[in-house]
């Protein structure tokens, strides 16, 4: 089903819809319908007030109220949704609002919808205002249903809401810009979601290679995918030693993207000489399935490892509109991908490694093994002529202890790129907390038979992968994302439902395209 989202100039109460959105703040007042929510209540001589506020409905963000209007406007209901204060706007919760309200307008079976813009603020032009509900939209609307059969697995899976219009006087801006940026937005963060939701034995490293030549055949970029025998040729031995337990080998996947060349070949206007010296280098985790190896995982610790690919997913999703955003640098991705199985040609606890770069690794734990597979992708990307790296993995579950389940660790060698990150992540929407490089904890990854072991025990463990992570960024501007926590969603929220959340694609996104 496709997704129809306009703009048009107008007044959105002459608009016929089955739905009618119009976003609400909150005041002082028990409620401020703003201008338009006013005219609506009057049509109703004054219903819509009166059951919001039996409702308890004052615009507090992810509410919403549907009213059915009886045939008394263009509209056959309204729906409310809460931005909360205006004066604390910004593009989260403008698309949070409208992503409760897309739900909302959904499960009452509303097939179109009009929606009037929403506002402005402060810190928020029109157009972003615009983009982010357009985003919040579709990222709520998303559904995985490739494997659904004759029973589906939600009451309401069948609703539809099928067109969107934004109805407006004016936007000084450049509103269908902005709707198209959102779309973009939505679809690369579709693509990881779809990514992650699927079965691992669906997903394999092979198949994540035939989805990754596919993203670039339709996308303009270049994809190169090493195999199993070219990587231990190289030397790539912590990448080969992940995977060498599985018939599913593993492989290094490629991708290449330079700006669009101008009129007879010139450089594209985003091609300045500071943008050609940049080459941002992108590394993600992409275990498709992980048993922990022998020291094998739980049985509730592993029912969710086929989302131990959600890094290499969010770099792929981010590489799948570059050109189509016209993205003024060169950016380069790496996806290293394996499944970590158990059999008599697993690698083991006690095993030394050899990474792409010469470092020796003691491997203590085989459920440590995403930053063995990162470790050879840095190195890669690093040798590629990347100036910077950043790179997303479902790291460690330490993460997810220190900071829940709804934010992202950030560790980070460089305090530009960190900062720009996390400014990044704020407009994305996407939660982001930095913990620190601590040094001294570089002790307790000292090898005992090698050059450093792959883990240094419980306490600190997130900043224990950063360590490990860090002996292979070729002393390069390095940040790493650990989004263990919020890779997969265990209910529905105003952005989606739960599963794969794609988190980390609109983050690299805003950060590429600021």
């Amino acid at each position: 089903m496709t997704l129809d989202i306009t703009f048009q100039a107008g007044d959105p109460l002459a608009e016929s819809a089955d739905a009618l959105i119009i976003g609400v703040v909150t005041s002082d007042r028990d409620l401020d319908l703003t201008l338009c929510g006013d005219r609506i209540n009057e049509q109703l001589a004054g219903e819509l007030a009166r059951l919001a506020s039996e409702a308890h409905f004052v615009g507090s963000v992810d509410s919403t109220l549907v009213v059915p209007t009886l045939g008394k406007t263009s509209a056959r209901r309204v729906v409310l949704t809460g931005i909360g204060s205006i004066d604390r706007l910004d593009a989260n919760a403008v698309r949070r609002a409208w992503g409760a309200a897309a739900s909302a307008a959904r499960r009452a079976g509303a097939a179109t919808a009009v929606s009037a813009v929403p506002p402005s603020g402060a810190n928020l032009t029109g157009d972003q205002a615009l983009q982010a509900a357009a985003e919040g939209v579709e990222l709520a609307l998303y559904r995985f249903t490739k494997h659904h059969g004759m029973v589906r697995g939600e009451g309401d899976s069948d609703k539809q809401l099928r067109s969107v219009r934004f109805v407006g006087e004016g936007n000084n801006g450049h509103p269908n810009q902005a709707l198209q940026q959102a779309s973009l937005y939505a679809r690369a963060t579709t693509l990881a979601r779809d990514l992650v939701n699927e079965p691992a034995s669906v997903l394999t490293p092979a198949t994540m290679a035939e989805r990754a030549q596919q993203v670039a055949n339709d996308n303009g970029l270049e994809c190169e995918v090493l195999d199993d025998g070219q990587l231990a040729e190289m030397g790539a031995g912590a990448l080969v030693a992940v995977g060498q337990g599985s018939k599913n080998k593993p492989c290094l996947i490629r991708l290449r993207y330079r700006p669009n060349a101008g009129p007879a070949g010139t450089p594209s206007s985003g091609d300045t000489p500071q943008n050609t010296e940049r080459l941002i280098g992108l590394v993600g985790k992409c275990i498709t399935f992980d048993t922990g190896g022998y020291s094998i995982k739980t049985y509730d610790g592993m029912l969710n490892m086929k989302g131990d690919m959600a890094g290499g997913a969010a770099v792929l999703g981010a590489m799948s509109v570059l050109r189509d955003l016209d993205c003024p640098y060169r950016v380069d991705a790496t996806i290293c991908a394996a499944e970590n199985m158990i059999s008599g040609d697993a690698f083991r606890p006690g095993d030394v490694l050899t990474a792409l770069n010469g470092v020796t690794i003691e491997v203590l734990s085989t459920d440590a093994e995403g930053r063995l597979v990162l470790a050879d992708g840095l190195v890669d990307a690093a040798r590629r002529g990347a100036t910077e790296l950043i790179d997303l993995a479902t790291l460690t579950g330490a993460a997810v202890v220190a900071l829940g389940d709804e934010t992202s660790a950030l560790f980070a060698s460089d305090d530009r790129l960190a900062n720009e990150l996390l400014t990044a992540s704020t407009t994305a929407g996407e939660s982001t907390w930095r913990l620190p490089l601590t040094e001294s904890m570089n002790s307790r990854i000292k090898g005992n038979i090698a050059d450093i072991k792959n883990t240094g025990g419980r306490a600190g463990g997130a900043i224990i992968g950063a360590l490990v992570l860090q002996h292979f960024t070729q002393g390069l501007p390095w940040a790493h994302f650990d989004i263990a926590g919020p890779a997969l969603t265990t209910k529905s929220g105003p952005l989606g439902p739960k599963g794969a959340s794609g988190v980390g694609v609109r983050t690299l996104l805003t950060y590429l395209m600021a």
